[in-house]
């Protein structure tokens, strides 16, 4: 039996075309796309069909699906039981032992190369991947197995993406990101611990709505998220630039919302959209609430050092590190004198070599 088209699905449930209409207009907002592609978001969701997904767990603590299921934009439940068919999750879904095994094994062989492999946690390679059991098997041996007729592979968390705190030295698991084992397919890497909901669902969306991959950067992460820095759009940003810092939790800066900088925020080199997506549902997100950025989504950040450790000095004497607007003034003005005294040095320097060439000139004429 072919699979039914995610509108099919929405219109069995009551929903009417309006409300479709909506939510197709909604998704592009979420995606960051303008209002011309809700019809193209539309059309798709009338005429595909639903894309089955298998979604594999390695080493990890599910907090990306603790994430995913917290969508919303859109709602989680849309995406898992009318956009796409999650055939298995061995975590979400009701069967377990032979008969979620079983159920894997018919996807994989009657959506032969027109399914889509969700990996969330990584395999370990250590004593033959012994570390991480699945049905009575390695972890790795799974991976390899479902990823062999996948479309594509999204890679969730950073576990996936690059290994996380399982693979923070000395690593004795082996514990490995998914690409380091797949090679012949093309993997998008959605890395955070955990991801954005909204992120996760929207890479989804994009790839139902335009059957391809989304534009990706070298690390192969979707450029529609990961394109800027969390500190490009942080809305401490002024302060930073001001050099209005929080020296310490809840000092004096810290209550006036002050640059996190100096406190260990690695916003300044983490891409990700907290800063504009945010967190449950747009409310907030961790520099928000007072905490700096731990640089979460991006490779090894377990092995960078404290969270609390400032990136590196500021040193020089430009506005970004006055503390206040009147040294600032004072800086401008320093300098403003400063070049005024130095204008007015080269122009005495170039009198006295003036009025030394006309000396000259004179003496010259003179004795002749």
């Amino acid at each position: 039996m072919a699979l039914e088209t995610f509108y099919e699905v929405m219109r069995r449930q009551g929903i009417t075309r309006r409300s479709f209409l909506k939510y197709c207009s909604l998704t592009a907002a979420a995606l960051g796309l303008g209002p011309e592609f809700a019809p193209q978001i539309a059309y798709a969701m009338e005429t595909k069909p639903r894309t089955p997904v298998l979604w594999l767990h390695g080493l990890e603590c599910t907090c990306c699906s603790e994430s995913f299921i917290r969508s919303a934009h859109p709602l989680a439940k849309d995406v898992v039981l009318s956009m796409i068919s999650l055939d298995y999750d061995d975590t979400l879904m009701a069967s377990a032992g032979h008969q979620a095994e079983a159920i894997l094994d018919e996807v994989m062989t009657k959506y032969k190369g027109n399914y889509i492999l969700a990996v969330e946690g990584n395999p370990p390679l250590n004593e033959d991947g012994m570390y991480c059991i699945i049905g009575g098997k390695p972890f790795v041996d799974q991976l390899k197995k479902v990823a062999k007729d996948a479309k594509a592979i999204i890679s969730w968390g950073s576990c996936a993406s690059y290994g996380c705190v399982q693979a923070a030295r000395p690593n004795p698991t082996r514990a490995t990101p998914v690409h380091e084992v797949i090679f012949d397919k093309p993997i998008i890497k959605v890395p955070g611990c955990p991801p954005i909901a909204e992120v996760m669902t929207g890479v989804i969306t994009y790839m139902l709505t335009f059957d391809q991959l989304p534009a990706l950067d070298r690390q192969g992460r979707p450029l529609m998220f990961y394109s800027q820095r969390i500190h490009d759009k942080c809305y401490r940003r002024p302060h930073f630039d001001a050099g209005q810092y929080v020296e310490s939790f809840d000092d004096e800066g810290a209550r006036k919302g002050y640059c996190l900088y100096k406190v260990g925020c690695k916003g300044p080199t983490t891409y990700n959209a907290c800063s504009t997506v945010r967190w449950n549902d747009g409310v907030s997100f961790p520099i928000q609430a007072g905490h700096g950025c731990i640089g979460c989504s991006e490779d090894g950040f377990w092995d960078k050092g404290s969270w609390y450790a400032r990136l590196a000095d500021l040193k020089g004497s430009g506005f970004g590190i006055e503390s206040n607007a009147d040294k600032v003034g004072l800086v401008a003005a320093g300098a403003v004198g400063a070049g005024v005294a130095v204008h007015a040095a080269v122009s005495a320097l170039k009198r006295a070599q003036h009025k030394n060439t006309d000396n000259g000139a004179k003496t010259e004429g003179g004795e002749k």
